[in-house]
């Protein structure tokens, strides 16, 4: 065994790996590299650049991001990180081109090819800044979490975190369920695996990270404050949260759950993961207090992360005032990394349905109010209402150039509609 984390991944970071166990040496992970010396440089920027942060600011926030179009306005619009959630890639952004619930019914690809496709278009954005002269005024490649939900095995858990790395993630999460069972953390019907289980899953996502190189932010959630099952009783660290001698028609144990199987896991799964999560059933800053303090109390400085969960009815639990000075008092608790789950999703539909039922009674009378929002916006930094210029128009205007030596009749902007806005 070895901790001497400068011999696997390589970090500009002395403390990055400071409190990070590792089961696997650095001669188990150099028989694992192919010959040929491979760079991920999207997936290390990021994940560099998320560490950066979160050390060096409050907390990190990000939203669920569910297509290339949304990622380009969040950033635009500020954000310094984008959540890619598994719930987002059922309903609506998967693969197969069908709409599932989250229950880890779509393809295991459907995750990193959305993350591959942000990716592509912050690049694309990347790109038209430079031709504007405007090149590192912003960061555009920011570092995208995505959702590993349960993994699967061993290897499964390995080849995903390979292809989320080769897609430019900067961080990946994990959860302590059942893959066959999984559910989404606020849905009923959970399993659990034993805790030994989970550290082999965070243990095979490192594995796989350092392999290919790269200082990947791993995040470990546990979904056991409401769970009902627990696939074994073969751990000894559950067997206090387990009801003795009651089992279900699948052969599951069952799990009392609770805040003390939360924090006990917690500290189980800190020295394998650089963020711990645990899932809740509502916002609550002293639930979320207790949490934090017990794991610094044997872990100081473990980062933590929470999910502003749309699930919860925030109005029903919290007044406005809470509201307004939630994420700072996370922040203070050490929330590293906070975000909203399935904000695209709720973003989306919403104005979708907005505009479409104001469409179907008033006609263009109800999209030119949404232009206009678009103009006044462009003072805050909004390009989108340029759509042709937003998705590369001039990048590929400038390649005709270079190639005609300016002599092209046929480049796209000019004499458009967008001369004229």
């Amino acid at each position: 065994m070895t901790e001497n984390a400068s011999q696997f991944a390589q970090s500009r970071h002395a403390n990055r790996w400071a409190g990070v166990k590792r089961e696997h040496t650095a001669e188990q992970v150099a028989a694992l590299r192919s010959t040929l010396s491979i760079e991920y440089s999207i997936a290390r920027h990021g994940a560099e650049r998320l560490w950066d942060l979160m050390h060096t600011t409050a907390y990190v926030t990000g939203l669920g991001t569910l297509n290339g179009s949304q990622a380009v306005q969040f950033v635009t619009a500020g954000l310094k990180s984008l959540y890619l959630s598994g719930w987002q890639v059922a309903a609506d952004a998967n693969i197969d081109g069908e709409t599932f619930p989250d229950q880890s019914l779509y393809s295991v690809a459907s995750v990193p090819a959305l993350v591959s496709r942000l990716n592509n278009a912050l690049l694309r954005q990347d790109q038209i800044a430079a031709l504007s002269g405007k090149r590192g005024e912003r960061d555009w490649l920011v570092p995208i979490v995505a959702d590993g939900e349960a993994g699967g095995g061993i290897p499964h858990v390995y080849q995903l975190m390979r292809s989320m790395i080769k897609a430019g993630a900067a961080g990946v999460h994990f959860e302590d369920q059942l893959a066959a069972e999984k559910k989404c953390g606020h849905m009923g019907g959970k399993v659990l695996v034993p805790t030994r289980q989970h550290i082999r899953t965070l243990q095979a996502a490192r594995l796989a990270a350092d392999v290919m190189n790269v200082p990947t932010i791993l995040i470990a959630r546990t979904d056991s404050l409401d769970a009902k099952l627990i696939t074994s009783d073969i751990d000894e660290r559950d067997r206090e949260f387990i009801v003795a001698g009651e089992r279900t028609p699948e052969g599951f144990h069952r799990w009392t759950g609770g805040l003390k199987s939360v924090i006990a896991r917690g500290l189980a799964y800190a020295p394998y993961a650089d963020l711990l999560w645990f899932e809740t059933g509502k916002p609550d800053l002293e639930e979320a207090r207790q949490f934090a303090e017990a794991i610094h109390a044997q872990f100081p400085g473990k980062k933590l992360s929470y999910n502003c969960s749309p699930s919860f009815p925030w109005k029903k639990h919290l007044t406005p005032e809470v509201i307004a000075r939630f994420n700072d008092e996370l922040g203070a608790m050490g929330y590293a990394y906070q975000f909203v789950t399935l904000a695209g999703w709720h973003d989306i539909n919403l104005g979708a349905f907005t505009l479409g039922r104001g469409f179907a009674e008033k006609g263009m009378a109800a999209y030119v109010p949404l232009q206009n929002r678009e103009f006044d916006a462009e003072a805050d930094g909004y390009e989108a209402v340029r759509h042709q210029r937003q998705a590369g128009g001039g990048v590929f205007d400038e390649v005709v150039n270079v190639v005609s030596g300016g002599t092209a009749e046929t480049t796209a902007l000019k004499n458009s509609t967008e001369e004229h806005f």
